[in-house]
């Protein structure tokens, strides 16, 4: 048996290292032999203490990964593969585009540890890559559009690190959840992905048949002839002057590959025959096993419908600006026969809101999901978030938020499982 040793940054509550241990088989054991979670300016590391819980205090820190960077490097250990959901709250779709500070934001330059990580290993840096983001990570910032991406492209390219990515959402796949990220794997130039993606003369092969990727997620192309061109300059070039046909478009499309700063990137659409899987599926149907607080009383049931209802009316900002305000109407109740909408941190709470999701019951009440079925949806355990390290109890509304700030576990594991075919 073949062992990848894995370092899990950015952690959460440890949904990639529950996808690559679903992925190990007789032939390759994916082991998580280090893992950082650590939440600035936050007391109480809930996320940390749930990954405690359940897998254990070796080989986890939770101090901050730039501190652990610069002071503590021998203590992260050699690895063969590097995994990590690195923040996005700089690309959140909650924000408008203008707004997100991307690569420069806060949480965006964290993106950096996971470079200097690299970098300082050097002959030690990792094999393999896999990474994941919000697909507005292609299109950042609203003023040099896809800049960002480029410089993190090239980036590991300077390092030896042929990389591919992919837009994914979950629910194309038969998968719980309409929630679309972005997944990248890199190879480093002693792997075998790399040496034969080298030797492509025809480079859609790779991206379309022949990757994990491809293999994980089947699609289409919409046009088999990729968009090429090539990343020039430094960090400081591509950060002043990246742009794509002007500020407004980013060139880079939903999947593709660079090899040597040379991008390739192609339109694709999914491709999928199975059953999918459906709210209903998940949900707990007795009303009995579902705590009181969690049903909608009558007297708010009126703000709900106006939070999900489609508007257009005037508002006025702090400094007295007028302005015409609309959105789009959100389904109301959720449909119990489609995937779930995309979890978001503010999930939990008994407050009416736009975004949280509320379901009808066989009796015709009104209710929001329990921790639990959050759970479900992103692919956990049953109960995985339930307990913090020494068995203190996770409050439920700290529970959906680590669910909104977690990915699909089985994308992982799909991803994982078409990788050992190439190690």
């Amino acid at each position: 048996m073949k062992t990848i040793k894995v370092i899990e940054l950015f952690a959460g509550v440890g949904g990639f290292r529950l996808g690559l241990e679903s992925a190990s088989n007789n032939r390759v054991n994916f082991d998580v032999v280090w893992s950082n979670q650590w939440e600035p300016s936050t007391k109480t590391q809930h996320a940390s203490e749930v990954y405690v819980h359940n897998f254990g205090e070796e080989g986890h820190s939770s101090e901050d990964i730039e501190a652990v960077i610069a002071n503590k490097f021998n203590t992260i250990p050699d690895h063969d593969m590097l995994v990590g959901g690195f923040p996005c709250q700089d690309y959140s779709v909650a924000k408008t585009l203008s707004h997100s500070r991307g690569i420069q934001g806060k949480k965006g330059i964290l993106w950096w540890s996971i470079y200097n990580i690299i970098k300082n290993k050097r002959k030690n840096a990792p094999r393999y890559l896999l990474l994941e983001n919000v697909d507005r990570l292609l299109k950042s910032p609203v003023t040099r559009r896809g800049r960002d991406f480029a410089i993190m492209l090239a980036s590991l390219a300077d390092l030896g690190y042929i990389v591919e990515w992919r837009v994914i959402n979950a629910a194309d796949y038969g998968l719980p959840q309409r929630r679309r990220r972005v997944f990248i794997l890199g190879y480093k130039d002693n792997t075998n992905a790399h040496k034969v993606i080298k030797k492509q003369t025809d480079i859609s092969t790779w991206v379309g048949k022949q990757g994990p990727l491809a293999r994980a997620f089947p699609h289409n192309f919409v046009v088999s002839v990729p968009t090429r061109f090539v990343i020039d300059g430094d960090v400081e070039r591509i950060s002043q002057k990246f742009s794509f046909h002007g500020p407004s478009l980013s060139p880079f499309h939903n999947s593709g590959i660079v090899i040597g700063r040379e991008v390739y990137t192609f339109k694709t659409i999914p491709k999928f025959e199975g059953k999918p899987k459906v709210m209903a599926d998940l949900i707990l149907h007795d009303e009995k096993d579902v705590p009181k607080e969690y049903f909608v009383s009558n007297n708010n049931i009126k703000a709900w419908k106006y939070l999900k209802g489609g508007k257009k009316e005037k508002r006025q900002s702090k400094s007295g600006f007028e302005y015409q305000y609309s959105e789009g109407p959100v389904v109301f109740p959720d449909p119990l026969d489609k995937p779930s909408r995309t979890i978001v941190t503010g999930e939990g709470g008994s407050s009416p809101s736009r975004f949280k999701h509320v379901i009808k019951t066989k009796s015709g009440k009104l209710r929001r999901l329990t921790p639990l079925e959050l759970e479900r949806l992103n692919m956990f355990p049953g109960d995985h978030t339930r307990y913090m390290s020494n068995g203190r109890i996770t409050p439920d509304a700290r529970r959906a938020f680590l669910m909104g700030n977690a990915l699909v576990v089985g994308v992982i594991e799909y991803i994982a499982k078409a990788l050992t075919k190439h190690l």
